[in-house]
């Protein structure tokens, strides 16, 4: 058995309030894929950001290749060979993705920088690794997948043989999750290790050679993946026995139509029109579950429904009323929750404090609230009750959402939403880089507001959660909608064809 690249012993690491790591342990041999597991908050990518330099740990032992490692800054880490791909995105908006991948890293030729051949190497990672991206695209005009793999790629460009990847397959669609898995056996047969940090506990049997397992900062297991179940994970990580499948009602007669889409044309911000033609319409108490291969109009169709994006020609009717064009704040009026994909974007102010964001649209509401003053007892009390019903961690109302995972900010925007009621609720990646436990949770909950009479539009690069939601599921591609199946006639091998343009339904 070959000697660990890396050891980490009795790591502490401590925020205002909060110990975040409590004597974690870790370890990565070379040539493996070593997958870290553990619910949001857990302490699991703190750990690996010590490793990376982010962190200064207040104890413990960290040593790679048999040399002690004192903290150190992320350059210096990279300079050792250490690379990491954070959950949130660390791109340029307005820099091409060839810029984004080679900054700081520019191959020069007469004192100026050579992008001929900064290109030419940066392809051999896209055409080697399957990693498919338009260089010369602005990362401001590219989808959220697209924008994981330049992530990828920047580490691999800059010589990474020790990988963190934190949440990797979070924004990408199974069919890409089964490629990058390929890419990390390409990568560890030429002798790199992977430090793979995932929720999804599929994929790390699929993927991982070893699984450590954290809970509350502290170490809890490392096993070999040939010698644990899926379900012994997940007890391991939450402490109980975990239920992921949905519970719910037979569905009923469907309702009336709360959401009418017709013939809708809406531009992007790349093309003249990325949505071409689509009508959809949700019912009340019904799932449409949305599915999609990432980047083929989902994004667009959500924020013209939302007001975030103008309309070119169609309609949308919101219990009736037209609501296409007008203003987000008018549309919510009318009767909409939107939980967006981009919780950093869309969801949150972290400079805000967690009571804050929880009462982002309650707060006209009695009692939190007399004339223009926030009444702080009933607006903490307000908070409390979401931040346990939803398992928010730390329990803290008066933190700054800055500084929660992004599983726990994820929620604090899933509470907000489904507690304002709507008739209709806009589910964008509702589960994106939250937890397993969470993960059933918010499930319960949107079958909740279903079973209530909402209506609500799944969008989900999840098929999984898709299927086990879903009354009727529309499939999209390329700005069209290619088949709506009710849920009983649909599987990932018929919603597979319609995602890749397979079949089109009239």
């Amino acid at each position: 058995m070959a000697e660990p690249i890396v050891t980490m012993r009795d790591i502490v690491k401590e925020f205002p309030g909060v110990r975040a790591v409590d004597h974690g342990q870790f370890d990565l041999r070379p040539g493996e894929v070593h997958a870290l597991i553990g619910e949001n908050g857990a302490g699991k990518s703190t750990l690996m950001k010590i490793l990376y330099g982010l962190y200064a740990p207040e104890e413990g032992q960290i040593r790679v290749r048999e040399e002690a490692f004192p903290f150190q800054t992320p350059g210096e880490a990279i300079r050792r060979g250490i690379g990491m791909v954070h959950q949130e995105f660390m791109l340029a908006p307005q820099l091409t993705v060839l810029e984004n991948i080679i900054l700081g890293f520019e191959p020069q030729r007469r004192g100026c920088i050579d992008f001929r051949a900064a290109e030419e190497r940066v392809r051999r990672f896209v055409e080697d690794y399957g990693l498919h991206i338009q260089l010369r695209k602005k990362v401001n005009d590219i989808s959220v997948g697209e924008a994981q793999r330049v992530e990828i790629i920047k580490a691999l460009y800059r010589g990474a043989q020790i990988l963190i990847l934190d949440e990797p397959t979070a924004v990408l669609t199974p069919q890409e999750a089964s490629g990058l898995f390929r890419i990390l056996r390409t990568l560890t047969d030429d002798g790199k290790s992977i430090v793979f940090i995932s929720h999804k506990l599929r994929e790390v049997m699929e993927a991982g050679d070893r699984v450590t397992v954290m809970r509350q900062g502290r170490h809890v297991a490392t096993v070999d993946r040939s010698g644990v179940t899926i379900p012994e994970l997940a007890r391991l990580m939450v402490g109980r026995e975990v239920f992921l499948g949905v519970q719910r009602s037979s569905r009923k007669a469907a309702g009336e139509a709360v959401l009418q889409v017709e013939d809708l044309y809406v531009p992007s911000d790349k093309e003249l029109s990325k949505i071409r033609g689509v009508s959809l319409e949700v019912r009340r108490g019904e799932v449409l579950g949305l599915a999609g291969v990432d980047g083929n109009g989902q994004s667009e169709l959500v924020e013209a429904i939302a007001g975030l994006r103008p309309v070119e020609r169609g309609r949308v009717r919101l219990a009736g009323r037209e609501v296409q064009n007008r203003s987000p704040l008018e549309v919510r009026r009318l009767g909409l929750a939107h939980i967006p994909e981009d919780r950093n974007a869309r969801g949150l102010n972290r400079a805000m404090t967690v009571e804050e964001n929880l009462a982002g649209l309650a707060f006209r509401r009695t009692p939190l609230s007399r004339g223009l003053a926030l009444l702080g007892k009933a607006l903490r009390r307000f908070a409390l009750s979401l931040i346990e019903a939803f398992d928010i961690r730390p329990p803290r109302p008066q933190a700054p959402a800055s500084g929660y995972s992004g599983g726990n900010a994820q929620k604090i925007v899933v509470a907000r939403e489904i507690d304002a009621g709507a008739e209709v609720l806009l589910a964008a990646q509702p589960t994106r880089g939250v937890d397993i436990g969470s993960i059933e949770n918010i499930r319960k909950e949107l079958v909740r507001v279903r079973d209530g009479g909402a209506g609500i539009l799944l969008v989900s690069a999840d098929l999984e959660e898709i299927l086990s939601l879903s009354d009727r599921i529309a499939v999209l591609y390329e700005g069209r909608i290619t088949g709506v199946l009710d849920a009983e006639e649909a599987d990932e091998e018929t919603l597979g064809c319609l995602m890749t343009g397979g079949a089109v339904h009239a």
